[in-house]
């Protein structure tokens, strides 16, 4: 494994994805689509081959030895990985371009989990593959957050440490990591990778307990991990797990709202535990509290049908509200099989805006989820609190409570600059597509899907379901930059054009 470590960060993950290709492959072979599982051995093959040459040719050379060339190299391969992944389902598919293929790809990669092909159209293979790349991204996000983020205070983590955003800590800061970089990637992909794994396969379980079909079952354990929301089927509910295996999705979607659900390496806060977690408190708040506000219209308008008595109903549409709040939270966007019916019975049928604005909350620092973050929204928070507390006692001092001084200062501050340079980058990436002729209310749901990484945004944010596919080669690649900013953070980007990275 450490030797393994030495290569460059990008050379691995293009033979760890490259190796990935031959599970669809077996999956097609034992199908008999041997169309299929030629394209995904033969491009697995060869990518492994090129890997291990390049390799064997960069061996003797020192790398990955410092924090901002990994983020660098992270920032390249999300941009040349999609590419990789997008030409065996190009030759596999057949029936499309090889631009719709790599934004499908850039989609699975960054979680986002937006599709341009209906379920029917993709093989079983094909299918496998997209969710299979989702959930390897998923486990990126986990891995890069720990070994590459937290030690450059990016990600979340500028708010709370006590260098400078792309900064190592400083001299005395607490929880300082001075470890070897690729020694820190090693540990990290020793300590979450088996968590990861072993999650998903618990969940898988637990689908095929509640009479989910095997293959999808898995796309959605591993989706759900990913917080990707793909499905081969069109959604959970053309699945067969029903409320049962919603509630074991449910659970499994908590990982997403805290790191300190699955890890401790990284969080200030672990030493209070995950009851004491401003992330997940905030988290399961708000995924109790819009349903709550939703169950009253469902109350107050059952008054107008004659419904009033039926609990049943009143249940359903509740945990439906329940359900999807924490979905899109989470960034995940599966939709509740009891969605629908919330809808038709409270009346409201468009509640994009809603969907739209827990997905830019987002879920936890360090998590899968995308958005502005949970942390960074509480941060917020309790500064408006605290000022609002001084213009009533100018002279008070205020309680710490969970957060330090330079969190309640200078943390509230990064956090409202890293908010305002999200909106402006909506307003660019709105603007962008409008010049491609999109009218201003699509544009700004894939501007919000992209930037958040929702991919399901674009069928649930509007009326009628945006179709990605009919759309230009300009608004697609505009979607693609979208993806990317919105994984990678327009902060970690600035950070990268800073003078000292490349001085090293």
């Amino acid at each position: 494994m450490r030797a393994l470590a030495s290569l460059p960060l990008l050379l691995i993950l293009v033979g760890v994805f490259s190796g990935g290709m031959l599970l669809p492959a077996g999956l097609a072979l034992s199908e008999d689509n041997f169309h299929d599982a030629r394209s995904f051995f033969y491009s697995g093959v060869s990518g492994l081959i090129v890997t291990a040459l390049i390799g064997i040719a960069l061996a003797g050379r020192e790398h990955n030895r410092s924090s901002t060339r990994q983020l660098l190299a992270l920032a390249i391969g999300y941009v040349i990985l999609p590419a990789i992944l997008a030409v065996p389902f190009y030759e596999a598919v057949r029936t499309t371009s090889f631009l719709n293929a790599y934004v499908e790809m850039m989609s699975s990669l960054t979680t986002t989990g937006a599709t341009l092909f209906a379920p029917e159209r993709l093989s079983l293979s094909e299918h496998l593959w997209r969710a299979q790349v989702g959930w390897m991204g998923g486990a990126l996000l986990w891995i890069a957050a720990a070994a590459i983020l937290a030690p450059l205070t990016l990600g979340g983590f500028e708010v709370t440490a006590v260098s400078e955003p792309g900064q190592t800590p400083a001299p005395g800061a607490a929880h300082r990591d001075r470890s070897d970089p690729r020694t820190r990637l090693t540990r990290t992909v020793g300590a979450l990778l088996p968590t990861y794994t072993g999650l998903t396969i618990v969940l898988w379980v637990l689908l095929l307990t509640a009479g989910e079909e095997p293959f999808v079952a898995l796309c959605h354990a591993m989706s759900t991990m990913a917080t990707s929301g793909i499905s081969p089927v069109g959604g959970l509910s053309e699945g067969s797990a029903g409320l049962v295996g919603e509630a074991a999705i449910f659970a499994f979607m908590i990982f997403a709202l805290s790191r300190l659900t699955f890890s401790s390496d990284t969080s200030a806060a672990r030493r209070q535990g995950l009851r004491y977690d401003p992330e997940f408190r905030m988290g399961l708040l708000i995924a109790l509290l819009v349903p709550a506000l939703f169950f009253l219209r469902h109350w107050l308008a059952s008054f107008d049908i004659g419904e009033e008595e039926d609990l049943t109903a009143a249940a359903t549409a509740f945990w439906g509200g329940v359900f999807t709040t924490m979905s899109f939270l989470t960034t995940t966007g599966f939709e509740s099989v009891a969605w629908k019916s919330a809808q038709d019975w409270s009346g409201l049928q468009t509640p994009g805006l809603v969907l739209m604005g827990l997905a830019i909350v987002g879920g936890g620092v360090a998590t899968t989820a995308g958005g502005v973050k949970l942390l960074r929204v509480f941060i917020l928070f309790v500064n408006g609190q605290r000022e609002l507390e001084r213009l009533i006692h100018p002279n008070s001092v205020g309680r710490s409570g969970l957060l330090s001084r330079r969190t309640r200062r200078e943390g509230a501050f990064i956090a409202w600059v890293f908010f305002m340079i999200f909106a402006l980058t909506i307003m660019v990436i709105v603007l962008a597509l409008a010049a491609f002729g999109l009218a201003f209310e699509p544009a700004f749901v894939v501007a919000i899907a992209g930037l958040t990484n929702t991919g399901p945004l674009v069928t649930f944010g509007t009326e009628l379901p945006i179709a990605l596919a009919q759309l230009g080669a300009g608004p697609k690649l505009v979607f693609t930059a979208a993806m990317l900013l919105g994984r990678l953070e327009v902060l970690a980007l600035v950070i990268m054009l800073a003078p000292d990275l490349w001085r090293e």
